[in-house]
């Protein structure tokens, strides 16, 4: 598939798939495109012939060939970059400081903390030789990536602490930079963790999942009782103290709440700015998401679009992640291709070392794949992982989304289909339903500036 058609409220899109042009056409063009391949005006004529004016169709047409011939209209394809030749450079790891948590999720992946093993806190002493893995496969790449996770990470602040003062000091002596990111669900957040993350630069994404009666039905306390009036406090007070910045607060949706747009304005009502919610992944539970939820679930992408254009117009924007899409200069063709980089560039490191493709696939023991003492063992299924991209996978050489999604999440593919090239279909439809959302916010946008 080469261009991708589209309407949303009274606005004609079209995306050319291999360029990434996106055009805002109007109706007869749109027309038009249903028909025309680049090569049979002639069909188009005729068969518009009588709806439209065929001097207007032809000069449709030649602006059309315009586009061909400016290789933003059905642009060649894209084909596999020598890079994935190459032997991979280690960019990033999710270091599980903590497999354990004070909260209970329902649908928390990680089993509410344990990761279907024993609850324990990852050392100092594992936490720096992880960082040592990560520069010595790092190449000569300058900018690594560490994301404290769990669990809760602040369970185990003393670990964190230690291990930050050892990246600034291999920092020093390296000459690498490092970013950081901390995952938290906010409950353990004072004032002397807060003055010393803004210290330390270290980027936060914080859990909350919308309005309080979202939020306490699927994230309670061991107790029970609900953690949102905590998190809101704490998270206010985190994102006050930096002005807003260097922080995510994101959310999760379920079958309990298919209205997640009024979640999202629940968020920036009380004051938060930068906002991502995503949809659950899960089997056989009741919360899960199925193809039966897809018509109201696109609805409410479109209701979300709308609220974040209307409160952006009005001067009373934020940002929300899966809209924040840059159609000009997005990123590198490999990245386009391959996405996160799990397996080969991206890896997740448990309490005990081991080495797994992603925060995701932590307790699947088929795909322990090393650790960090004795390095990448599982050097073919790293080369797997490697090779899984959307121009290998049969559903997503012909999707329309596919240098956007990148082929989606490998986790979810084995959970659904035990295989990481046979991409989850749910996933994928809301997916593709995000970024036609997302390109209709940025066509709009850019009338505007015109």
């Amino acid at each position: 598939m080469k261009i991708h058609l589209f309407a949303q409220n009274g606005m004609y899109i079209l995306l050319d798939v291999n360029s990434g042009a996106v055009h805002t056409i109007d109706e007869m063009v749109y027309a038009i495109m249903q028909i025309f391949d680049g090569k049979n005006d002639e069909q188009v004529l005729a068969v518009l012939g009588e709806k439209y004016d065929q001097a207007e169709l032809q000069e449709a047409l030649a602006e059309l060939h315009g586009l061909i011939e400016q290789e933003l209209l059905f642009a060649p394809d894209i084909d596999e970059p020598p890079v994935f030749a190459a032997k991979p450079i280690v960019k990033s790891l999710c270091l599980h400081v903590a497999h354990d948590c004070n909260l209970r999720c329902e649908y928390c992946f990680a089993g509410t903390g344990d990761f279907g093993h024993s609850r324990g806190l990852m050392t100092p002493e594992i936490g720096k030789k992880a960082v040592d893995f990560l520069i010595e496969h790092g190449g000569k790449r300058r900018n690594a990536e560490l994301d404290f996770f769990g669990g809760e990470p602040l369970l185990a602040m003393d670990t964190v602490k230690e291990v930050v003062a050892y990246v600034r000091q291999r920092e020093q002596e390296t000459g690498k930079k490092f970013n950081l990111t901390l995952t938290t669900n906010a409950t353990l957040l004072d004032q002397e963790i807060i003055d010393y993350l803004n210290a330390n630069n270290i980027a936060m994404v914080l859990s909350l999942d919308g309005r309080k009666e979202t939020h306490d039905r699927m994230r309670p306390c061991v107790d029970g009782s609900g953690s949102f009036d905590e998190i809101v406090a704490n998270a206010k007070k985190l994102v006050d103290s930096r002005d807003g910045q260097n922080y995510y607060l994101r959310g999760t949706f379920t079958a309990y709440n298919p209205d997640f747009a009024a979640d999202v304005a629940a968020m920036a009502d009380l004051g938060f700015k930068r906002l991502s919610v995503e949809p659950v992944v899960a089997k056989e539970a009741a919360y899960a998401l199925t193809e039966e939820h897809l018509p109201v679930l696109f609805a409410e992408y479109e209701k979300l679009a709308d609220d974040f254009l209307s409160r952006k117009l009005n001067g009373n924007g934020y940002e929300f992640f899966h809209f924040n899409l840059d159609i000009n200069n997005g990123p590198c063709v490999a990245k386009r291709l391959a996405g996160c980089g799990a397996g080969h560039e991206y890896f997740a490191v448990t309490p005990d070392g081991d080495l797994y493709p992603c925060h995701q696939f932590v307790g699947r023991e088929n795909y322990q794949m090393g650790n960090v003492f004795e390095g990448l063992k599982a050097h073919e299924l790293s080369a797997h992982f490697r090779s899984s991209h959307v121009l290998t996978k049969p559903a997503c050489r012909e999707c329309w989304a596919r240098f956007y999604c990148s082929g989606g999440c490998h986790a979810n593919a084995d959970l659904f289909h035990g295989d990481i090239r046979a991409p989850y279909e749910v996933g994928c439809e809301l997916q593709k339903k995000r970024l036609e959302c997302a390109l209709y916010i940025q066509a709009n946008l850019a009338s505007l500036a015109e």
